[in-house]
């Protein structure tokens, strides 16, 4: 079974294992909103935290971290260099640590503790669920399985508020892949059921998939059916497929009605 943990960009995956699943740390971000000018506390320390109070919570047998786990690239910062490693270093002394690289993940095999796995960056399958972080093609055994779980876009809602204000917030992504496009990249069709992750730092921002997208960032975008993907804010609210909330959209000028009865998971929508 495969269901969000309420109210944060987190993902429990129940098989034989429990595997907590976070996506997109972008440990160091704050380097470069500093060299762009803005001075932001390290907000690494308090991802730990966050991250080391589920652990004590949910207790996983293990956390996989779903690719960007650092975040400059192609370089990695001083802020990275002295962070990072104790950073998993923390982790790996609370559960065993799995992690998938992400385009932003350049050096970060040399700063992983000898206790964390790094698995390829073309993803990797367990207990019959895929994982990649999104930036590339993923392996063929990850899209042969049941269902695959992914992160890098950050996916997000932009929703107007009465007064005009439209700030976006990030939501999970649960739908299918493109048979067309699997099958003329692999040469075999294959619709299995995709969750893509919101990205665990809040300063990251998102990609509001409710408006126009004018760069691919990596397959994701041509591998998955967006248009009927349903779409979760992080407390479970259901709004809809993102065709709905488009024509809702086109109708009442950018309000939508909230499904608050809906949870996400892997065994059927609960209405």
């Amino acid at each position: 079974m495969i269901s969000p943990v309420f109210d944060a960009p987190l993902l429990l995956v129940e098989g034989e294992e429990r595997v907590l699943v976070a996506a997109d740390l972008h440990l160091g971000l704050e380097y470069e909103l500093w060299m762009g000018g803005f001075s932001i506390p390290s907000q690494t320390e308090k991802i730990l935290a966050e991250l080391l109070g589920f652990l004590a919570e949910i207790k996983p047998d293990r956390i996989l971290l779903l690719g960007d786990i650092k975040h400059n690239v192609p370089k990695t910062s001083w802020q990275e260099k002295r962070e990072i490693p104790e950073f998993l270093r923390r982790l790996c002394a609370q559960v065993k640590v799995e992690i998938v690289p992400g385009n932003h993940d350049s050096n970060l095999a040399d700063m992983a503790p000898q206790g964390a796995r790094v698995r390829p960056s073309s993803g990797f399958v367990l207990d019959g669920v895929g994982y990649f972080h999104g930036h590339t093609w993923p392996d063929e055994k990850v899209v042969g399985a049941d269902c695959l779980v992914a992160g890098h876009l950050h996916p997000a809602v932009r929703l107007p508020d009465p007064l005009c204000h439209s700030p976006s917030r990030p939501v999970w992504a649960k739908t299918h892949l493109m048979s067309e496009a699997v099958q003329e990249h692999y040469g075999f069709a294959r619709d299995s059921e995709i969750i893509i992750a919101p990205a665990f730092n809040i300063l990251c921002g998102g990609l509001p998939l409710n408006e126009p997208i004018e760069e691919m960032r990596g397959p994701l975008l041509s591998m998955a059916d967006w248009e009927k993907a349903r779409l979760y804010l992080l407390d479970g609210t259901d709004l809809g497929t993102l065709e709905e909330i488009k024509a809702v959209q086109r109708k009442t000028g950018g309000a939508v009605r909230i499904n608050t009865n809906a949870i996400l998971t892997n065994e059927g929508d609960k209405e």
